[in-house]
């Protein structure tokens, strides 16, 4: 009997050394049939909360965009009151990042707007936007300022967006002339013409309002004719750099396509004779 006692003891210490070397599962690896799942998922949820999942990224980090050529969201957007300065000019380039504000005064006059259309060689679609109230440039850039100035932003920005999309009025896309959309708003390829409107002003007052609803969180002037102005996230793009979604460090952004806000400041360089 105190054999057995004596046998029985020296089992257990050499399967609890075994355990201590191999580790406790040795002790319990029969968990299988129905148990067997109840307890994978609890081994995974162990897992997740004490190490982390290889899978998911921590919530409080935010994305790296270094490397990808994106602008990078500045870590304050409390920039200092330039006002202050009895020097001060409003000029769309003078704030904290020199990025090219949306929101602002226009900064060029209608003859250097008229005088790059005319420059590029190409003719003025008279007999089409006649109709809707603009039968030469002069009447359609002087629209624009118009618009432009009733909701504080930017004329050379709006003018220069819908010279480039609509290939300076000559459109050949998805939409055309007679719909009076000049910033391809609600066109997304494939044939899809976009959205119309009834006249000139209205599709530039439209490309205003949706230009401000990107660049921040105002409301706005006058009546909404812009029907996907809530489609936007409010303020995500206050700068013309960030209007392109593959440079928007919000992840938004009116077009798709790459250095869209690159294309835009080269042309208002050109306007501005930079």
């Amino acid at each position: 009997m105190i054999r057995n006692k004596k046998a029985m003891l020296f089992c257990s210490q050499i399967i609890l050394t075994g355990a201590l070397l191999t580790g406790a599962p040795c002790l319990a690896s029969g968990a299988t049939g129905a148990n067997a799942d109840e307890n994978t998922e609890t081994d995974n949820n162990i897992s997740d909360s004490v190490f982390g999942s290889s899978d998911t990224a921590p919530e409080s980090e935010e994305p790296d965009h270094s490397g990808e050529g994106q602008i990078h969201k500045p870590e304050s957007l409390d920039a200092p009151d330039f006002t202050a300065d009895p020097d001060f000019v409003d000029d769309s380039t003078d704030n904290t990042y020199g990025y090219y504000t949306i929101m602002g005064e226009t900064t060029v006059s209608l003859a250097q707007m008229t005088s790059q259309y005319e420059e590029q060689g190409v003719e003025y679609p008279s007999a089409t936007l006649k109709e809707g109230g603009a039968e030469t440039i002069d009447e359609f850039c002087t629209i624009i300022l118009e618009e432009a100035n009733a909701e504080g932003v930017r004329g050379e920005v709006v003018y220069e967006q819908a010279m480039l999309e609509t290939g300076w009025l000559q459109y050949g896309g998805d939409s055309g002339a007679s719909q009076f959309n000049f910033a391809g708003i609600g066109t997304t390829g494939g044939g899809v013409a976009g959205v119309s409107y009834p006249d000139v002003r209205t599709g530039i007052r439209a490309q205003v309002q949706h230009l401000k609803a990107y660049a921040c969180e105002d409301a706005l002037n006058q009546d909404c004719v812009d029907t996907r102005f809530d489609l936007v996230t409010r303020g995500s793009a206050p700068y013309v750099e960030w209007l392109g979604q593959q440079e928007n460090p919000n992840g938004g952004g009116w077009a798709a396509g790459s250095d869209y806000g690159e294309k835009l400041r080269k042309l208002l360089a050109q306007l501005k004779a930079e």
